[in-house]
């Protein structure tokens, strides 16, 4: 049967020299295409904002300067963590901000309500890892109460999920991440500095028996260490409801990253098409940051993310709230400001709002290249929140 993926969103067709896949009779091809002039940044972002539900609710604290409305906050707990993944943070460590100066139960609720008031609807819990923070379940329950949030998520290592999930699930956690890059357990203690491989696992498994569909696992490919693995992964959807999400690795302070390792999305491509020739594009919404794919005959699914190689800045609906109270608006880039210290001199919801606002009006249209990205200061993964 001929099969031919050349139906793609709009983040194929919004920037010169997008690579894409033509897929057929089992072969893969990219090919490259022009943009045309009309077809300009602003123009397409502020497609995407209008394709997002707005409500009487939604702020223009939210909306960036190239018309993009940001509906995802993603809340950094803690700068700690139980492992030490190689991509994450370097050998020796990092150093961690004093409790008294990261944001306090109170402060993280008070700040996601504004955000959730003027429109977000999602949040993301992250770290560091999430989990190890003592106060997490208090912290769900009151997130998950707030009016207009339809989803809280998390991302975590799965270290300690299996036992804190229903717990979770009962204070109201409607998705997760869990964060896997081998099934080899040689290999997880040489890439994470740690024994817990199957822990991480059995968080897995727990996931699934609760009822979260799908379940995702986040994998960052690293050339020589697990880029042998990718069918492998793979095949964890076949059974189970698993999205498997191949992750390009991405340049943070410390973590050594070299254009070398990475491994590029349509290398990636070309060996799942080779092992699984019936995969095939699904619908993406323009604000995912994946994308995504079905297998005849799978439960699961498998996603990419590609931010190195073929960026969707131009969909970006995502904001970050820091461990230490920094508010960032995009990933890549070295501008932050604070919140913390507003907050904690008395400044009220109206105030905490315009520094908001301010900040998001300052977002770039796009972030810099790979290259010029692993030469920008900017901290480790760790600090920021993966």
């Amino acid at each position: 049967m001929r099969r031919c993926y050349s139906k793609f969103t709009a983040y194929h067709l919004g920037f010169k020299n997008s690579n894409f896949l033509l897929v057929g009779s089992g072969s893969v091809t990219r090919r490259t295409i022009a943009t045309t002039s009309e077809r300009s940044f602003s123009n397409y972002a502020a497609q995407v904002g209008q394709s997002q539900t707005k409500d009487n609710t939604v702020s223009d604290m939210l909306i960036d300067s190239f018309g993009r409305l940001h509906t995802y906050l993603r809340i950094s707990l803690t700068e700690r963590c139980n492992l030490r993944c190689q991509y994450c943070m370097p050998s020796e460590g990092v150093e961690l901000t004093p409790n008294s100066d990261l944001l306090s139960q109170s402060e993280i609720v008070r700040l996601a309500g504004l955000f959730v008031s003027a429109g977000v609807n999602k949040i993301r819990l992250t770290g560091g890892e999430p989990t190890v923070r003592k106060d997490i379940e208090e912290i769900c329950m009151q997130l998950s109460s707030l009016k207009g949030l339809k989803n809280l998520a998390i991302t975590t290592n799965g270290i300690t999920l299996a036992r804190k999930l229903p717990k979770l699930q009962e204070c109201g956690l409607d998705s997760l991440n869990i964060s896997l890059d081998t099934l080899v357990p040689a290999k997880f203690e040489f890439l994470t500095r740690r024994k817990g491989h199957d822990r991480v696992m059995k968080s897995i498994d727990t996931a699934i028996e609760l009822g979260y569909n799908p379940v995702k696992v986040n994998c960052v490919l690293m050339r020589g260490l697990n880029d042998d693995e990718i069918c492998d992964f793979v095949d964890l959807t076949r059974d189970k409801p698993i999205n498997v999400r191949f992750i390009e690795f991405m340049p943070f302070d410390g973590n050594v990253w070299n254009v070398k390792k990475l491994v590029p999305y349509a290398e990636v491509m070309d060996k799942v098409v080779k092992g699984f020739p019936s995969i095939k594009r699904m619908q993406d919404h323009p604000t995912e940051t994946a994308k995504n794919f079905t297998i005849d005959g799978h439960c699961g699914s498998v996603s990419f993310i590609t931010s190195m190689t073929e960026h969707f800045c131009a969909g970006c609906n995502r904001l970050r709230l820091l461990a230490d109270g920094n508010f960032k608006v995009c990933l890549f880039g070295p501008s932050e400001v604070s919140l913390r210290d507003p907050l904690r001199s008395g400044a009220d919801d109206e105030a905490l709002r315009e520094i908001i606002g301010a900040a998001v009006k300052r977002k770039k249209a796009a972030h810099a290249g790979m290259l010029d990205i692993a030469k920008t200061a900017n901290r480790p993964m760790i600090h920021i929140g993966g």
